[in-house]
């Protein structure tokens, strides 16, 4: 029972840091600079999950849930967009720019939300089953 638990929470954490990337990368879709001013367009990024959890204390708990192997930035991610008055255009006065389509991160966002929320099901049946398996027993 308590295996089933840990599969939920994994699932959870998971999805909040799928949905914490997802944010930044809406926040940083228009970044064109790193922080010493230096051109470096943001690189979307996204969580890769794994099967598994390696914090787990037990070989058996190893094997169970889901955990973030990698957050990746995809270097591809960037388009041409005309701006002759940025002033990181090129000379025919194009720029590259990150490529986050707002609407996309947002279906993303929704998606991870719903797979939390699904999981937090899940662990709420897990205990309401747990707990009447306490009152047969008593």
């Amino acid at each position: 029972m308590y295996g089933s638990l840990d599969i939920s929470v994994s699932g959870m954490i998971a999805q909040r840091t799928r949905l914490e990337v997802i944010q930044s990368n809406i926040a940083n879709m228009h970044v064109l600079e790193d922080a010493e001013g230096n051109f470096a367009p943001y690189l979307r990024r996204a969580a890769m999950f794994a099967p598994g959890d390696p914090a787990a204390r037990t070989d058996a708990g190893r094997r169970l849930g889901v955990h973030v192997a990698e957050i990746q930035a995809d270097e591809r991610a960037l388009v041409r967009r005309h701006d002759p008055s940025n002033p990181h255009a090129d000379r025919d006065g194009y720029v590259m720019v990150p490529d986050i389509n707002p609407v996309v991160e947002n279906i993303n966002a929704m998606e991870a939300a719903r797979a939390y929320e699904a999981n937090v099901a899940a662990a709420e049946t897990t205990k309401a089953m747990m707990a009447q398996a306490l009152r047969l027993l008593a």
